[in-house]
């Protein structure tokens, strides 16, 4: 992939996110060649590059997919002579527009908030009610109702969206709050650089001193023992203080392997949401949301009846990669001056189409096994083993088996961290009931054409 090619897709990238956040995000980003099966970027900083991978990562994907890259993923890595050291803990940091702070102070460690991530862009359905009224209700202010407020679910499901309305709203409420917004990672970089230029007073003061502290993929401190262990201090000094602490993760507190379980105990001692897969009308109201938004950027703009619809029902595993295909299509339908039919659709995301078409994944297997024997979705991954739970558990198993293609390792992960030996028990066990009970065998086959449809 030569410079040219690279330069284009650049191009079409400013299209998409605006120039704002191409100026900010993807301009950095030195293209420095494929490198078993990785596009790999150098950075500038390892913030940039983290930033760049939660926001942006399945949309250059995308595009360079598009434009002939031979890539399976997206790798952003400082460039070889950069020495990953970073500024002092108490430099001083921009104020609410840029970070997640709104005090003064200036030495409040923090990531940018996201202006697009607002209550009223987030879109309300069954999947997510629960936790969009969590939210709002910690967005509240004033006396900490439970505490932490624990978001958990896949990826693209909108536990950063809310945790960044969240902070906007309370920054427009109450002027002076200490409010700091970082991943889980970034905490650990944190404290790591404390211990090593021996500034461990100034970070815990810092971190100490905030009243709203929200922690976004809380799993990756797991088996971090020094990190967990001020992690532990900081939530309990916090709590202690009637400040409100607020926490996302892919999967449910107990689910979190090598987390400490007394981490594990204060999690689940506020109140846990599960934010569940997207259904096809929240998948809609997400499209129609978005139309509505781009009308100004994309005046005359003509959308065909069905093609939202269409969309809705054809990329169904991830919210983010939906979006993504939305602003493509704009983008697109713009420079050639065409309405967006259902044959433009077609051609213009074959390669997002073809990549959805057979990827049933083991979430939508788990999610659907879950509706069927309607128990809920962590306890069909989580570690009860009560007979109701236990062969829904080993349909979905047998399901994840036949219907993708990860191995048996791979679904143990996904399964609350099995040993494989137990889903291949499970499978057998499935293969053996469907011999002698029809009714069984009747379920997964209802099953199967449900996820094939």
């Amino acid at each position: 992939m030569n410079d040219a090619t690279w330069g284009k897709v650049r191009h079409e990238l400013e299209g998409v996110v605006g120039k704002n956040h191409f100026q900010s995000w993807i301009e950095p980003l030195d293209f420095a060649g494929v490198k078993d099966g990785a596009a790999v970027f150098h950075v500038p900083t390892n913030f940039i590059g983290d930033w760049v991978s939660r926001h942006y990562k399945d949309l250059i994907l995308s595009h360079l997919q598009s434009a002939g890259l031979p890539a399976a993923r997206v790798q952003f890595t400082l460039p070889p002579q950069a020495q990953p050291r970073p500024a002092p803990l108490t430099k001083p940091a921009a104020k609410a527009t840029t970070a997640a702070t709104t005090s003064d102070d200036g030495d409040l460690p923090g990531a940018p908030l996201d202006p697009r991530f607002t209550f009223d862009r987030f879109v309300v359905g069954k999947p997510n009610e629960l936790a969009h009224a969590a939210a709002r209700r910690v967005a509240e202010g004033g006396e900490v109702t439970f505490n932490p407020l624990f978001l958990y679910g896949g990826v693209g499901l909108g536990k950063t969206h809310l945790m960044h309305a969240i902070a906007h709203e309370l920054i427009n409420r109450e002027d002076g709050l200490k409010i700091v917004y970082l991943s889980a990672e970034q905490f650990m970089y944190r404290f790591v650089q404390a211990l090593r230029e021996k500034q461990m007073m100034d970070f815990k003061q810092l971190f100490r001193s905030v009243d709203v502290l929200m922690v976004d993929d809380v799993q990756f401190i797991a088996g971090k023992d020094s990190t967990q262990e001020e992690f532990f201090h900081t939530f309990n000094a916090l709590v202690d203080q009637n400040k409100q602490i607020i926490i996302s993760a892919d999967r449910a507190p107990g689910e979190i392997k090598d987390m400490e379980d007394r981490i594990t105990s204060r999690l689940q001692c506020g109140l846990v949401v599960d934010l569940h897969p997207t259904d096809y009308e929240l998948r809609l109201g997400i499209l129609q949301q978005k139309v509505e938004q781009q009308r100004m950027q994309y005046p005359g703009l003509v959308i065909a009846d069905g093609v939202l619809e269409f969309l809705a029902m054809r990329i169904s595993t991830n919210v983010r990669v939906l979006e993504g295909a939305l602003m493509r299509l704009f983008a697109f339908a713009t420079l050639v001056g065409k309405e967006i039919t259902l044959d433009l659709t077609q051609d213009c995301l074959a390669d997002i189409l073809r990549a959805s078409d057979r990827k049933i994944t083991i979430e939508e297997i788990q999610r659907r096994v879950s509706e069927h024997y309607n128990i809920r979705l962590s306890d069909l991954i989580g570690p009860r083993r009560l007979r109701a739970l236990a062969r829904p558990r080993q349909v979905a198993m047998y399901l994840s088996k036949q219907l993708t293609s990860r191995s048996l390792p791979e679904i143990g992960r996904r399964f609350g961290g099995r040993d494989h030996t137990t889903i291949m028990h499970g499978v057998r066990k499935i293969e053996e009931l469907m011999a002698q009970d029809s009714q069984l065998a009747d379920d997964i086959e209802l099953l199967r054409r449900a996820l094939e449809a």
